[in-house]
């Protein structure tokens, strides 16, 4: 009887994991105006341009803007594959940027300050273990304010929380 028991908990867990395992975070957005932050990045294919850079390496060159979790300043692994690109970029040219950290409109004023500052500080410390001079990079904190979309939903909240890299 207990046998019985533990074997249908197992089922029952695995099966609740696979359910989990293949559902979409956020579900179908089409036609709801929602607006996906990482737009803009394509799959990348192994092909290359005529200068020598391959399309993946300039699909992510492209990519200035780098988004987080709700309260978090931890980078994503997208984020990190296209800043090793601009950390190479970096490296050889000598150019400084800035980088703009930005938050939602949750939470307080100085909090949000502090944050949009964490994850400013996140992809400086990211870029300079990279290989880039700390001196190359300013780091600026606008927290809520310049909001990238405007509104009090999840989607405008995910364009906001971001840190912008600008040259």
């Amino acid at each position: 009887m207990q046998v019985s028991k533990i074997g249908k908990f197992a089922a029952l867990v695995v099966a609740f994991g696979v359910i989990v395992g293949c559902s979409s975070k956020g579900g179908d957005t089409a036609g709801t105006g929602a607006v996906d932050p990482n737009a803009g990045y394509t799959s990348p294919s192994s092909s290359s341009s005529d200068n020598g850079m391959s399309s993946e390496e300039a699909a992510l060159r492209a990519i200035t803007t780098f988004y987080f979790e709700y309260d978090s300043a931890d980078l994503k692994p997208e984020a990190m594959r296209a800043l090793d690109v601009h950390a190479k970029d970096l490296k050889a040219a000598g150019n400084r940027v800035v980088l703009e950290g930005h938050t939602d409109e949750r939470g307080t004023r100085e909090y949000n300050m502090a944050l949009g500052e964490r994850r400013a500080a996140a992809v400086q410390r990211y870029l300079v273990l990279q290989g880039v001079s700390a001196g190359q990079l300013e780091l600026v904190s606008y927290g809520e304010e310049n909001a990238a979309a405007t509104g009090s939903s999840e989607e405008a909240w995910a364009q906001n929380r971001r840190v912008e890299l600008r040259k």
